[in-house]
């Protein structure tokens, strides 16, 4: 294993991963210090354990919608264009997840502003 120390918003981490796999590591590094980075940029929020949750729910976003997308296209013979974009929890007004998961989104984000309590709301 080898350590490697990392920044995320501005913090130092000392993270270990097995060797050969550092350059992954730091894509995953810069993804989400990225992510963070946009939502305190945003001005929405400060707390940075927030900002961890808000960046953890806007990435899974994105790998969820990845997802779909790759079953619909292994679902379909004839390969077409997506013309739906990943819908980031933080910084749209409209959502481009169907009802469903938009209500399941909003019962977590709930869910999480109860757990955070006194801190605030996250969105």
């Amino acid at each position: 294993m080898k350590q490697i120390e990392v920044q995320i918003l501005q913090q130092s981490y000392l993270l270990t991963c097995p060797e050969g796999h550092e350059s992954r590591l730091l894509d995953a590094v810069e993804r989400v210090d990225t992510a963070m980075t946009r939502i305190r940029d945003a001005g929405k929020v400060r707390a940075r354990e927030r900002i961890a949750v808000l960046a953890a729910l806007n990435l899974a976003f994105e790998i969820a919608d990845r997802e779909a997308a790759d079953l619909a296209a292994a679902a379909q013979p004839v390969a077409s264009p997506s013309a739906s974009a990943s819908a980031p929890v933080v910084g749209h007004q409209e959502s481009l997840l169907p009802d469903t998961d938009q209500q399941r989104l909003q019962s977590l984000v709930q869910r999480l502003d109860d757990a955070l309590g006194d801190d605030g709301r996250l969105l």
